[in-house]
């Protein structure tokens, strides 16, 4: 079994703030006190779904050097 381990400790603040701004932005507020067990696996899954999209046009931008 492979451990959840974080490549980059230091970026987890940063993961969390956008986490949470996703989450408003997708009309999802108090998400940080609400009990995620609450929230349907399609809500859940919008937040993780955004995140890593944004990501990825994060990276995608920095590789192309804009």
């Amino acid at each position: 079994m492979m451990a959840n381990k974080k490549v980059v400790p230091e970026a987890k603040q940063a993961l969390s703030q956008m986490k949470y701004e996703i989450a408003s932005e997708l009309g999802l507020s108090n998400y940080q006190t609400t009990d995620k067990g609450n929230l349907t696996a399609r809500q859940n899954g919008y937040v993780g779904g955004y995140m890593t999209k944004r990501l990825v046009e994060m990276a995608e931008r920095q590789m192309s050097g804009k």
